[in-house]
């Protein structure tokens, strides 16, 4: 059996919400292991994280407590607190429910955004017009990547698709930022992104709503052939 994987956390500066900053902080670390898609029992050590964050225990044991409501970690007593590792059927079934709601945002925006938001999203992508050279822009294209699903949400301006994806696209961050080097995952990543805002731009509902869900489904079906799953 692989050995576990260390949690990589980062400092956090304390002159914002400290339970906010350490909660936000293993969170993301805690997502990032869940989406492995390996059978390894991670186990979260109070004192390492402590000690990493640059925090005291107090704030750590908060998170804990809160991860463990929304089911991403579990407490045993005596024992710790532990890693709620998802299975492949877990990760693709969260990927088809993200399809479902941001082809609707998709929808919504074509109906209710400004042209000037729309227009934002083609903003994003102007470094990386050469779509063979982004291999070479990989790490500064993921943070773009996820820009720019976060956006079609939020242009969505409807408040509770927002509120309903809010979880779920912690997942969804990190599974994209695991397969977007895969293959030429990123260069097809950029053409979809274009065709997709071309379609916003010309207010064609129908056409962006089936973009966007396509280009989830598409990466479903990559995570479907690429996660080995042990039992």
């Amino acid at each position: 059996m692989a050995s576990p994987r260390k949690l990589v956390v980062q400092p956090i500066e304390v002159n914002f919400s400290l339970r906010d900053k350490t909660y936000d902080a293993v969170k993301q670390a805690v997502v990032s292991l869940i989406v492995e898609g390996d059978s390894v029992e991670h186990r979260l050590d109070e004192r390492q994280l402590s000690k990493d964050l640059g925090v005291s225990r107090t704030p750590i044991r908060e998170t804990l407590a809160r991860l463990e409501n929304e089911g991403l970690v579990r407490i045993l007593q005596r024992r710790g607190a532990y890693v709620v590792r998802k299975t492949k059927q877990e990760i693709l079934d969260m990927i088809l429910v993200w399809a479902a709601l941001e082809s609707m945002a998709a929808r919504l925006i074509t109906l209710h955004a400004s042209d000037a938001e729309i227009a934002s999203l083609r903003k994003m992508f102007a470094t990386f017009e050469d779509v063979t050279g982004v291999k070479a822009k990989i790490d500064e294209y993921s943070d773009t990547n996820i820009e720019f699903h976060q956006a079609i949400i939020k242009m969505a301006h409807c408040e509770l698709l927002y509120a309903m994806t809010e979880n779920l696209f912690t997942h969804m961050r990190s599974i994209r930022q695991r397969t977007i080097s895969q293959n030429d995952r990123a260069e097809k990543s950029i053409i979809d992104h274009v065709h997709i805002i071309e379609a916003l731009e010309r207010r064609d509902t129908e056409l962006a709503e089936r973009l966007v869900r396509e280009h989830s489904l598409n990466l479903a079906a990559h995570v479907d052939k690429t996660i080995i799953e042990n039992n």
